[in-house]
């Protein structure tokens, strides 16, 4: 990126892009390490599920978006059809509409260049990092770069980890049952707790969480699809109807 895509004309030292850079790349680590196992899965599914090696490194390299690939895999491994793979997928995602809104004043002064790398490289892991660094510290002309700092260290670990899947996918057929799995669940709820500070995130929360585990034997993944959407419904009626908590000014908005 050149000096011409920084925002409002501000050209961050050296030092200072560096050392975001880095800090967004080492807060991301703790999050990497659940993410190892989540990636060696996915490499090991997708050629135990026909996947061609190019085609699941092509999916990590251009997709990424772990969630987004294991159902992908998945319904394409019972012959689901293209349709059905595309919506979704689509819905499991629009959770990154949220994000990218919340993120929306941090990050509208940047290029367009610059705003479409971050929104490639926006996943759960570097959302919460990220979020905690715009949310809890004050914006600066190299905070970007710290942004680009967790998406490089999250990309370049699902990349590694994607290889080694497949790799010993080939040497280890059933892997996949060994439950590593279990760690990218742990990191997720790492994750959420820390952000459930009202209502309409704790209604969120567990509505999603009931309507995932009562919707996990519909076929076709319509599970997570009905979870997302509800938990969306529940955190906005929530959020409109339900008092606010005693801790928080009546004003604030709903935060991500």
């Amino acid at each position: 990126m050149s000096k011409q895509d920084l925002p409002d004309n501000l050209s961050p030292s050296a030092e200072e892009i560096r050392q975001e850079f880095l800090n967004g790349a080492r807060n991301t680590i703790p999050l990497i390490v659940g993410a190892i196992p989540f990636g060696i899965i996915f490499g090991t599914l997708s050629v135990t599920n026909g996947l061609s090696p190019w085609t699941a490194m092509a999916m990590s390299l251009f997709v990424f978006a772990g969630s987004a690939q294991f159902i992908a895999v998945g319904l394409l491994a019972v012959g689901s059809s293209p349709a059905i793979v595309i919506l979704t997928t689509f819905i499991v995602n629009l959770r990154h509409l949220l994000y990218s809104a919340s993120l929306v004043p941090y990050v509208n002064r940047l290029s367009q260049r610059w705003r479409a790398l971050l929104a490639f490289g926006l996943t759960d892991e570097s959302y919460a990092v990220v979020a905690n660094r715009y949310f809890n510290r004050p914006d600066s002309p190299a905070s970007h770069w710290f942004f680009l700092g967790s998406v490089v260290a999250m990309w370049g670990n699902w990349q590694l980890c994607t290889l080694i899947g497949i790799s010993l996918g080939k040497l280890i057929p059933d892997m996949s049952n060994w439950g590593l799995d279990f760690a990218m669940s742990v990191t997720f709820i790492g994750m959420v707790v820390p952000y459930i500070r009202n209502n309409p995130m704790l209604a969120a929360v567990v509505v999603s969480g009931i309507v995932a585990w009562l919707g996990y034997p519909l076929p076709h993944k319509l599970g997570l699809m009905l979870a997302a959407l509800s938990g969306v419904a529940a955190g906005l009626l929530c959020a409109r109807y339900c008092p606010a908590n005693s801790n928080e000014p009546a004003s604030d908005e709903v935060a991500p």
